[in-house]
């Protein structure tokens, strides 16, 4: 009969720490599969496969697309790139971004759900903002274990709490007991996966494919959610609202998903974009009005020089005030904007 032998954990800031702890803690016996997304800098290599390998019994690898999953392996998501699960391989795909981030906490659990129900134990561990929250609603919503860090203990606290805000999860932990837990639940069995409607069916399916590079707006994303007057920051697409329980999330056509936090934090980067990119055309126009006033001057046209000047004297207070408005613009997110404390 089949275990609870998938586990997927997510962490972002502060996560090294929390996962060199967890999987130190892990028997060198352990049957189950573990794959992790820690959110990275898509630029640089990641060693955190090391890391994990040099702090516990378990071999940690990046794994390569279609590999084949392996137990008492840790999988860990290659820069960059989603990490999912389907039917006994791993899949290392470039598909878009969820939540401003590739590697997604989300499309990992989301992948895990969908293809193994309640075999699943979703755990998420220190991080800022909310992705991996809708990945757990999946997870759950597919019966299967939900653990999350124990939020006073997190370096940051916004994941953990923000999955409590929004899923019925079933153990809230120290670092210090999840590896015990995880090491049990992998031995205990479980029933097959539970139904779902067929819209949910085929929305879950069309996400994790989106995930694997897909094409979304030809399996017809915009028809399964509701088209809302807002755009994707990172493209401009048509934005629709999926309901997940209390959570409302935004998907574009191009596929790019956003939990309402993390679109609120892209929409006030892209705001502060938006008056830098006035600062420089203002101030390129001053530049190019004090050429020609100086030309003028040069050339004894002393009328034309003095009304490109006080133009350019113009346009220079205008970009000053722009430069104000960029420099006080707020970021915004869910957490900020509710200053919840630690």
């Amino acid at each position: 009969m089949a275990k609870r032998d998938i586990i997927v954990i997510g962490a972002s800031a502060g996560g090294v720490f929390a996962l060199k702890e967890l999987v130190a803690a892990l028997p060198a016996d352990f049957k189950g599969c573990i794959f992790v997304v820690l959110h990275l800098s898509p630029h640089s290599p990641s060693y955190l496969p090391e890391i994990l390998s040099m702090a516990g019994p378990l071999k940690a690898v990046h794994p390569s697309d279609g590999e084949p999953i392996l137990p008492g392996r840790i999988y860990v998501a290659p820069p960059d790139h989603h990490l999912l699960v389907e039917y006994d391989q791993v899949i290392v795909k470039k598909g878009p971004k969820e939540n401003r981030f590739r590697p997604s906490i989300d499309a990992l659990f989301r992948s895990a759900a969908y293809s193994y129900g309640p075999r699943v134990v979703g755990v998420i561990l220190t991080g800022m903002l909310d992705d991996g929250t809708s990945g757990m609603w999946s997870v759950k919503r597919l019966e299967g274990t939900c653990i999350v860090q124990q939020p006073n203990e997190a370096l940051y606290n916004s994941m953990p709490n923000n999955v409590l805000d929004h899923v019925d999860v079933d153990y809230i932990l120290p670092i210090s007991e999840i590896a015990q837990l995880i090491t049990q639940l992998s031995t205990e069995p479980v029933a097959g996966k539970p139904e779902l409607t067929p819209a949910e069916e085929k929305r879950l399916e069309t996400e994790v494919n989106i995930a694997a590079q897909d094409n979304a707006f030809d399996m017809g994303i915009l028809d399964m959610g509701g088209l809302t007057t807002l755009t994707c920051p990172e493209c401009n697409g048509a934005l629709i609202s999926i309901k997940e329980g209390k959570l409302i999330r935004y998907r574009c056509h191009t596929g790019h998903a956003y939990t309402a936090s993390s679109l609120l934090a892209e929409t006030t980067r892209v705001v502060e974009e938006s008056f830098w990119k006035a600062v420089r055309s203002l101030e390129e126009t001053v530049i190019l009005l004090e050429h020609s006033g100086k030309h003028f001057a040069e050339g004894g046209n002393g009328e034309a020089a003095e009304q490109f000047l006080e133009k350019a004297k113009e346009t220079r207070e205008r970009a000053r005030i722009a430069r104000n408005f960029a420099m006080s613009q707020e970021k915004l997110s869910e957490d900020s904007a509710l200053a919840r404390p630690a």
